[in-house]
C-alpha cells in the first residue's frame, strides 16, 4: 500500500476529485507526470501530493523552478559540476538531480527549459544517469519524475522550441489542473482555509453576499490571487467579512455586464442581421478569454472549450490575430 501524504489537498469539486483518483491508481508507479495548468492552479501542491502518495513518499522531494534559475548556471544547478569545472567552481558539487535521488523531482515551468540542454534532460531520463558539468564518469540516479507546464507544450513542439522525444518521454502520466473559475465548489473551503492560516485569532465570518461576490469572481490569478485576496482582507477586518471590504477588482467582475457592455452595439443599433450579432457577441467573448489569459491562445481556447484549431480560425475570421 502507498504511504499516505502528510497533508490534504482541498478537492471537493468533482474535477479535483477525479485528479485524486487518477494519483491513487498511479501511486505505485515511477511514470513521469506531466501537470498542466495555468499560472497559480496549484501545480506544486498537486507534484507534492503525487510524492507524498507514492512509495517513495519517505524519500527526498526536491522541487526546482526552472524559470527562476539563471539560464547560464542551469545545467550545473540540475546535474553538479566538478571541481574546476569552470572558473567559480572551486569544489565539487552535487546537482538537484542527485540530491532527489531515490525520490521525486519535480520540475516546473518546463516550457521555460532551454532548447540547448532539452537533449541533456532527455539523456538523464533515458539512461537514468547523470554527468557533472567537467566530470567524466556518469552517476547512476533514481528518479521519479513530476514536471508541469503553464501553456501546451504541443505548441512549442510544433513551433519548433520543445523537442517532441522529451516532449513524449515526460508526458507519460498527463493531468490537467483546472482553472478555479472550473471548479466554484472548492472556493469556500479554499477561502475557510486561508482565513485559518492568516486569522486564526480573530475566527472571521464571510457574509452570503460576500462569498457570492467570490464564487462569482473569474480568479484570473487562480489560488494564488485567491490567497492574497484573502490575506489582504484578514489585515483590516474584524468579526465579519462583508461585501464592502472586498477589493474594487472582486467587486466589479461582473462578466455578463462586462460583455453586455462591450457588446452595446449589438443590443442597441438597429438593422444588424442575427449573424452580425451573434458574431459580435462571439468576437467579444473572444476577446475577453485572451484577456483573461494574458494572451494565451490555447489556455483562451480550453476556456471557450474550442480546439485549438478553431480558435485561430476565429481570430483570423474577426482579425483577431495581433491582440
Amino acid at each position: 500500500m502507498p504511504n499516505q501524504p502528510q497533508f490534504k489537498l482541498i478537492a471537493h469539486s468533482e474535477a479535483m476529485r477525479d485528479i485524486l483518483r487518477r494519483i491513487d491508481t498511479i501511486s505505485d508507479s515511477d511514470s513521469s507526470v506531466l501537470l498542466i495548468g495555468e499560472t497559480g492552479v496549484g501545480k506544486e501542491m498537486v507534484a507534492e501530493y503525487i510524492h507524498r502518495s507514492s512509495i517513495r513518499a519517505d524519500k527526498p522531494f526536491v522541487k526546482v523552478g526552472l524559470a527562476a534559475l539563471p539560464p547560464d548556471l542551469l545545467e550545473s544547478e540540475l546535474f553538479g559540476h566538478e571541481k574546476g569545472a569552470f572558473t567559480s567552481a572551486s569544489s565539487e558539487k552535487k546537482g538537484l538531480f542527485e540530491l532527489a535521488n531515490t525520490g521525486s523531482i519535480f520540475l516546473d515551468d518546463i516550457d521555460d527549459f532551454p532548447f540547448n540542454l532539452q537533449s541533456k534532460l532527455l539523456r538523464v531520463l533515458e539512461s537514468s544517469e547523470i554527468m557533472r558539468v567537467g566530470g567524466m564518469k556518469p552517476i547512476p540516479i533514481d528518479v521519479r519524475l513530476i514536471t508541469a507546464a503553464k501553456i501546451d507544450l504541443r505548441e512549442l513542439c510544433d513551433r519548433g522550441m520543445f523537442r517532441t522525444d522529451l516532449y513524449y518521454r515526460i508526458n507519460v502520466v498527463p493531468l490537467t489542473i483546472p482553472p478555479l473559475r472550473d471548479r466554484i465548489d472548492d472556493i469556500p473551503y479554499l477561502i475557510q482555509h486561508f482565513l485559518d492560516r492568516f486569522a486564526s485569532n480573530k475566527q472571521l465570518h464571510v457574509s452570503k453576499e460576500a462569498m457570492e461576490t467570490l464564487i462569482q469572481y473569474s480568479w484570473p490569478g487562480n489560488i494564488r490571487e485567491l490567497r492574497n485576496i484573502i490575506q489582504r482582507i484578514t489585515l483590516f477586518a474584524n468579526t465579519h467579512i462583508n461585501y464592502s471590504d472586498l477589493p474594487e477588482e472582486i467587486k466589479s467582475d461582473n462578466p455578463i455586464e462586462t460583455l453586455l457592455k462591450a457588446c452595446n452595439r449589438c443590443f442597441n443599433e438597429d438593422g444588424m442581421t442575427l449573424e452580425q450579432v451573434v458574431g459580435c457577441l462571439e468576437m467579444n467573448l473572444i476577446r475577453q478569454a485572451l484577456q483573461k489569459s494574458g494572451g494565451n491562445r490555447s489556455q483562451a481556447a480550453r476556456h471557450l472549450k474550442m480546439s485549438l484549431s478553431t480558435f485561430r480560425d476565429k481570430l483570423k475570421k474577426y482579425n483577431l490575430e495581433n491582440e
